[in-house]
């Protein structure tokens, strides 16, 4: 039995309005990687921000080392070994690979900074750690997986004896993936112990030892990975068992209309010369590599990015959309993949986020009805199991994927009959994925047309009618659903020119 190197028990923290965790119970081991899961707004990020000092405890004790331990701040904990590899990650570009690294505590030569030791000393990180990257290049220059490599390499510098990786995977390449997992792996042979925050269970399956489970705030319960099957941990995440086969057939009908019809789309050099066909009550799933150009014709479409050439038509009538205002006139909404970025009104409640668009609808005699907003608000996010104290609280409170949800009810609201989901479910947990899902099927069983962009295989297979497939700016294929194998879609999506 390896030495327990960290045990949190029994942690409290409330905020105005939230008790977010509510006695949380978290052990790790020397060389564990241990799984942390659950919901969005499960509790998962709070815990971490309280173990890292970001955050005070209002109850409960944490000893790390067999040693009562209280960091007020990042650079205590820090200083104590526990680094953290966040989703978004937070470095400069500008600088070079080895500047980002020793960043505040360069090796100098008398009052100079000693660069060609810094370089040195970096290489030799990245050799401990079995990852080649030149030291000296400007770090903009790497892909997110090699950036992400860095911050381990820094995180390493810092004499790491516990690291904590939240949702690592999120925006890596399944080669890259491979290359984080070596590296984690050698990590573990070293004694470190690992804190993995993921919403993948085929990634829990590989790389975790045990498996932590919150639900609401509070601790579920620990389980050994390899003793628990995928739907034992969905359970225990949602309270009930979720299932997604592969579609089988199209759900939509012979004759259902074309209701958007994009002929010849150009747009820079991410868009080459797209056509495609929505028709009503379909769900059309774009697939691609990252880099496929698939987001390009979303926003091309919208409005959000000029077009240099090509023709869109809805319902058959040609239509010139130069902004996302006029794309929502002629019934187009869009969720875009960045929600904090062009989505989001963090300082703003869950109401006016809902109501954003459909303001004209509550003004009566020159005022807005106030009452009426907050009201059918209330009952489009109840419909989507939005969680939140009360409809005045701030987005910025809400988890990402209630963020999320708030976005899907805005829309609603605007009763759009064309929506273009992009990576609708990207770092939302398998129980919001489930109830996106329930959506998104709702609406085209309605007569809404969907077209989705997702990253992820199974949920394409699991939603789409049809499937177009990208690869480097163009169309390479489309295909029914019913011929659409995770091998078919990889094959298209590889297919360069």
């Amino acid at each position: 039995m390896n030495e327990i190197i960290l045990q949190m028990k029994d942690i409290e923290k409330r905020f105005s309005g939230v008790h977010a965790l509510k006695s949380v119970q978290l052990e790790l081991r020397a060389g564990e990687v241990h799984a942390l899961m659950g919901e969005n707004g499960a509790g998962k990020s709070t815990l971490i921000k309280v173990l890292c000092g970001i955050y005070k405890r209002d109850g409960g004790e944490i000893t790390y080392f067999s040693e009562p331990v209280n960091f007020t701040n990042i650079a205590e904990s820090q200083k104590a070994g526990i680094s953290v590899i966040h989703q978004e990650l937070n470095m400069m570009n500008h600088l070079t690979v080895a500047q980002n690294i020793y960043i505040g505590r360069e090796p100098k030569r008398g009052i100079m900074i000693d660069d060609k030791k810094m370089e040195k000393d970096a290489a030799e990180l990245f050799a401990k750690i079995g990852v080649k990257i030149d030291p000296s290049v400007q770090l903009g220059t790497l892909t997110v997986g090699k950036q992400q490599m860095v911050e381990i390499a820094k995180a390493i510098s810092h004499d790491c004896k516990l690291l904590v990786l939240d949702e690592p995977t999120a925006a890596l390449t399944q080669p890259e993936v491979e290359e984080l997992f070596k590296i984690m792996n050698e990590l573990r042979a070293k004694g470190i112990g690992m804190i993995y925050v993921s919403h993948r269970m085929d990634e829990i399956n590989r790389i975790s030892d045990r498996v932590t489970v919150m639900r609401d705030g509070e601790y579920v319960g620990t389980v050994n990975t390899a003793e628990t099957t995928k739907d034992d941990i969905v359970k225990m995440m949602v309270g009930r068992v979720i299932y997604g086969d592969k579609k089988e057939k199209s759900n939509v009908k012979p004759d259902a209309p074309v209701v958007l019809e994009v002929k010849n789309l150009n747009a820079g050099k991410e868009v080459k010369n797209v056509s495609f066909k929505l028709h009503k009550g379909e769900i059309l799933g774009f697939a691609g590599l990252m880099g496929a150009g698939r987001t390009e014709v979303a926003r091309a479409v919208y409005g959000a990015d000029p077009k240099d050439t090509g023709e869109i038509y809805i319902n058959g009538k040609k239509v010139d959309i130069k902004t996302p205002e006029e794309a929502v006139k002629n019934g187009i909404c869009y969720l875009s993949e960045d929600r904090k970025r062009y989505g989001l009104m963090l300082m703003k409640s869950v109401t006016e986020n809902t109501t954003i668009a459909s303001v004209d609808k509550f003004i009566k005699a020159g005022w807005i009805d106030d009452k009426k907003m907050k009201e059918e608000s209330a009952e489009y996010n109840t419909k989507l199991r939005t969680k939140t104290p009360s409809m005045d609280q701030l987005l910025k409170n809400l988890s990402g994927g209630n963020q999320q949800k708030v976005i899907v009810a805005r829309w609603l609201m605007k009763d759009c009959d064309i929506f273009i989901f992009d990576e609708p479910t990207r770092g939302i947990d398998i129980g919001a994925k489930s109830e996106m899902y329930e959506l998104m099927e709702d609406l085209a069983s309605k007569g809404k047309s969907i077209i989705m962009i997702s990253s992820e295989l199974a949920e394409v297979q699991r939603l789409s009618d049809r499937v177009v497939v990208m690869c480097e700016g163009r169309i390479t294929t489309e295909l029914d659903i019913a011929d659409a194998t995770q091998e078919e879609i990889m094959k298209y999506a590889t297919m360069r020119e």
